[in-house]
């Protein structure tokens, strides 16, 4: 097995020129799917350079329409997807529905304000007599999107649908482990209009991806996935001819702070849930928790008491509300985090026998929720991406802030406080919200991306902007226009 640039695990198969994906509860082979050779790479972003040319031709109103046309092309696959994406990457089936409903959510409206964000800048109010200035948004070219598996929907069509709107064209290189929903997202829009090669789906090798990268026609990355690939991706753009942006939305270790004052009743199962959904699967799911000391064995106790009604299973049957990760090597890292925690000092409360599902060898991994945690041990620094949650008590906001802080990631942080009518909550929370290095900041909620709001981060957790208004900038440059209308006689 070797590491594919999107964070995920290519299973080796007996063919170099292909991959295999593999059904995460059973480790069964699902699809197979071949790389094209050096000079069939080329040829397709050739291809889609001289699309990209004529696309960008398109009134943007029309492109827009196209976008429109999408979503009902998208909405009539929404019976066929659920089973797909969960044989591909392990969600529980009855749980998929939510990803179709916010593909469509987003696509709508990014394509609300698509007119508003991609218009000429006018400067007429300074314009001195004479003279005409304005600044034009024009698309880069060629963009490659590198998607992740653990919401490939939700992903692309944070970066595709901006993407073709502004007027480039677009090559998904989607995870080996959901090949099927890229090349069903790529339909859908060539079923509303795009041209072919216009949006390409490309299946490619660790190896074909840094050529993908290189590529003298390719004008911006745009990829979503591990630290360590987004690294891989900066390097291989940096060391490329000439030069091209890299937009980069990675990891987290998202932090949640429940202050003496929360509503432990809507408290408790907003965070389980953020932290359980999908498996953790999710850059922005909670992945730590501080409580005030003043409510902590409370919490404590109604977060195991909810975790333990949790039932781990085959994903495809509705009865089961966990499913696997997504392969067998990530299960066995996240209970190597798990073991050296508890080797440390870190209590597991969770008795393994209430997941028999969950033994060594499968994918299959038991939700765990550990106290007598702290700061030097990986499982409160790390990005775990699995059903793992550590809690530690606090005596303070203070303590919290540089708790919270206190990590290499960046991406989301919530807290929790009753600002209901509360004006001395509210106003410390929004203390916090100056005080924490993230990019996001929820109050009483978390794992949510609001497609009106701009999704970045900080440190490690990534560059760039997707989403809002400001998505669109890093799908676009400045193109500026000084016109002397009038000379001297």
């Amino acid at each position: 097995m070797s590491l594919n640039p999107s964070g995920t695990i290519i299973q080796s198969d007996t063919d170099p020129s292909s991959q295999t994906t593999l059904i995460p509860h059973n480790q069964q082979p699902l699809v197979i799917r071949t790389y094209p050779s050096l000079n069939q790479l080329d040829k397709c972003i050739q291809n889609a350079a001289v699309a990209q040319e004529k696309w960008a031709r398109v009134p943007l109103k029309q492109r827009i329409a196209i976008g429109r046309k999408f979503i009902e092309e998208f909405e009539k696959m929404k019976e066929e997807i659920p089973l797909e994406l969960t044989l591909q990457m392990g969600r529980p089936v009855k749980q998929v529905p939510g990803e179709v409903r916010g593909t469509l959510q987003r696509a709508d409206y990014m394509l609300s304000i698509a007119e508003k964000a991609l218009k000429d800048v006018s400067l007429a109010d300074t314009d001195q007599p004479g003279f005409r200035r304005y600044i034009k948004r024009v698309p880069l070219g060629v963009v490659l999107v590198v998607a992740p598996w653990n919401y490939p929907y939700l992903v692309m069509v944070n970066s595709v649908l901006p993407a073709l709107v502004a007027g480039n064209s677009v090559i998904i290189k989607p995870s080996p482990q959901t090949p099927l929903s890229a090349e069903r997202f790529a339909a859908a829009f060539h079923n509303a209009g795009v041209p072919k090669d216009a949006l390409q789906v490309i299946h490619l090798s660790p190896e074909l991806t840094t050529r993908a990268v290189q590529h003298t026609l390719v004008d911006f990355v745009a990829f979503t996935g591990s630290v360590a690939g987004g690294r891989a991706m900066d390097i291989a753009a940096a060391e490329a001819e000439g030069f091209k942006g890299v937009g980069l939305e990675l990891g987290g270790k998202d932090p949640a702070y429940v202050r003496a004052d929360a509503d432990l009743d809507y408290t408790v199962p907003e965070l389980v849930d953020g932290a359980f959904f999908n498996s953790g699967q999710s850059c922005c799911s909670v992945e730590r928790i501080y409580v005030h000391e003043s409510i902590f064995d409370d919490f404590v106790a109604r977060f195991v008491e909810l975790t333990k009604k949790y039932k781990l299973g085959d994903p495809t049957d509705p009865e089961y509300n966990l499913g696997p990760v997504c392969s067998v090597a990530s299960a066995e890292r996240i209970r190597k985090q798990v073991a050296d925690a508890v080797a440390a000092g870190a209590k597991a409360l969770i008795p393994e026998d209430l997941f028999p599902a969950a033994t060594s060898g499968t994918a299959f991994v038991a939700p765990q929720v550990l106290i007598d945690v702290d700061h030097s041990m990986e499982l409160m620094k790390e990005e775990t991406f699995g059903p793992v949650i550590g809690i530690q008590k606090v005596a303070s906001d203070v303590e919290a802030i540089a708790l919270m802080n206190d990590s290499p990631y960046g991406l989301t942080a919530s807290v929790w406080t009753n600002a209901q009518n509360n004006p001395e909550s509210e106003e410390a929370f929004l203390h916090l919200v100056d005080e924490l290095q993230t990019g996001t900041v929820f109050l009483n909620r978390c794992d949510y991306l609001d497609p009106a709001l701009a999704w970045t981060g900080v440190k490690k957790s990534g560059r760039g902007v997707s989403l809002s208004i400001f998505g669109y900038d890093q799908l676009t440059r400045a193109k500026s226009v000084h016109m002397k209308i009038k000379t001297s006689q």
